[in-house]
């Protein structure tokens, strides 16, 4: 029997462990910190009863993957009454609803053209997620059938807007002010300033995934997923050792890291060719994160009631406002009113607190490594949309950039994306290769988001990677 030993428990070092014993590897998994999950942790991180997930929280993606779905993994999935909010400061909020016409409809003059940008994306999606997710490489064949779904103007048109940047496709194709600030706010989590390409195809596929699939996250917390993913493991044969740190790369027939460039070069330990080290030495990270937890006495005040409906709320204002913010965390300056995301989710999941209380989850984007404390800031985004919020605080944790990598090191300076999802490293990531999963090394092999389809709770990048060894092993 072959063996195989992964490095890392995250989603795709999980989804690399799972593929390979169901080719019938004997597969290890080692996990540095005492529990499974990477960026899918859930902890009490305020007060006793009061359950937070510790990095990500809300998966769209996580619903989406194709090979998730496959498992029949045992996670019951809460779906808001709508993926997402985004209030103003007139009172009033923006909607993303599960539904396509619904959303369309609250967004009054700019209803025809959502329609038309959104509508052939979501009747395609199958063709869609071939492309978006993989698994990698995509065959021309893929992007035939999605051609085939959208005619060749329309697939023309959907390449256009995806690698456009969000502020030139607001701007083009939304004529309401509100519009285009609902927009930005979809379109910031790519983490890249709103006038850089391909910024508008993250706000795109967000909302595609809210018609499609939702925004929904595990009851129980993100935990849940991991747990799941683990169990599944276990149940092919594989094993899992907590509290295990690699030092070096280890001796099989497959290695496959479930880390970010730095650490594959610590691991490798000067084996790596100079061309490849170097060109993983030039990788380049995006803007950190900055976050707070908070316990509450009750559910946030929104001004706007519609809040109350969504599980994911985009604090920021107008377009131009949340374009500042952005551009901010990456000329190195953290914003004075910086873009907040926001989860609600004990609103939709009781088990996150104890009766009558809440938990939320917010974070901003700040200048990679930042050691600014933005608690305060976030805090003022959140009152000034929900006057009333400070009075609930019962507890609060935050959590900057330097305690998000400590935690998981594929967060290089509180890098959410394990690294920056630009042209130059979106579909080319760590370095310009067909396969990019494979290493000079033999047998050693990439699947961190540091590889395509990227950042995201899809296990893809582990997949895709796992698919690769196995095939140059005669496995597949």
């Amino acid at each position: 029997m072959k063996r195989a030993v992964v490095i890392g428990s995250g989603p795709n070092g999980l989804a690399a462990a799972i593929t390979l014993a169901q080719a019938g590897l004997e597969v290890e998994v080692h996990e540095a910190e005492d529990q499974v999950g990477g960026g899918l942790r859930s902890a009490e991180l305020t007060l006793p009863g009061f359950l937070h997930d510790v990095c990500s929280a809300v998966h769209p993606l996580g619903l989406a993957s194709p090979l998730f779905r496959t498992l029949d993994l045992d996670v019951d999935w809460v779906q808001p009454d709508a993926p997402a909010a985004h209030p103003l400061d007139d009172g009033s909020a923006v909607l993303l609803e599960h539904s396509l016409l619904a959303t369309a409809a609250g967004l009054g003059a700019d209803e025809s053209a959502y329609n038309e940008l959104v509508g052939p994306l979501v009747e395609s999606w199958r063709e869609v997620e071939r492309v978006l997710l993989g698994p990698f490489p995509i065959s021309p064949r893929a992007v035939l059938r999605l051609g085939d779904g959208l005619g060749a103007r329309g697939l023309a048109s959907a390449l256009r807007a995806a690698l456009s940047s969000a502020r030139a496709l607001a701007e083009e194709r939304f004529s309401d002010g509100r519009t285009r600030a609902w927009f930005a706010g979809h379109a910031a989590h790519s983490m890249l300033p709103l006038e850089r390409r391909p910024s508008a195809g993250f706000g795109l596929a967000l909302s595609v995934l809210g018609h499609v699939v939702g925004w929904p996250f595990p009851r129980g917390g993100s935990q849940r997923l991991a747990d799941a993913l683990a169990a599944k493991l276990r149940e092919l044969g594989g094993e899992i050792r907590t509290s295990s740190l690699v030092e070096s790369l280890p001796d099989a027939n497959v290695v496959i890291a479930d880390v970010v460039p730095k650490e594959l070069l610590r691991l490798a330990g000067g084996r790596l060719p100079e061309r490849y080290a170097r060109s993983l030495r030039a990788y380049r990270h995006g803007p950190g994160a900055f976050k707070v937890d908070w316990a509450l006495d009750g559910p946030i005040p929104w001004d706007a009631g519609e809040c109350r409906r969504a599980g994911t709320v985009h604090l920021g204002g107008s377009l131009n406002e949340i374009s500042a913010s952005e551009w901010g965390a990456w000329r190195g300056r953290a914003a004075e009113r910086p873009f907040v995301l926001l989860a609600q989710t004990s609103l939709f999941d009781p088990t996150r607190a104890p009766a009558g209380k809440h938990t939320a989850w917010a974070y901003c984007h700040v200048p990679n490594g930042s050691s600014e404390d933005m608690t305060e800031r976030i805090e003022a985004q959140v009152e000034r949309f929900a006057p009333g919020f400070r009075e609930l605080v019962l507890a609060r944790r935050a959590m900057g950039p330097a305690e998000l990598e400590a935690r998981n090191r594929n967060l290089v300076g509180g890098d959410l994306n394990a690294g920056a999802m630009d042209l130059g490293q979106l579909l080319f990531r760590p370095v310009r290769k067909l396969i990019p999963y494979r290493t000079p090394l033999k047998g050693v092999y990439l699947c961190s988001a540091a590889t395509p389809p990227g950042g995201g709770v899809h296990g893809m990048c582990g997949y895709s990677a796992a698919r690769v060894a196995l095939k140059d092993i005669g496995c597949a």
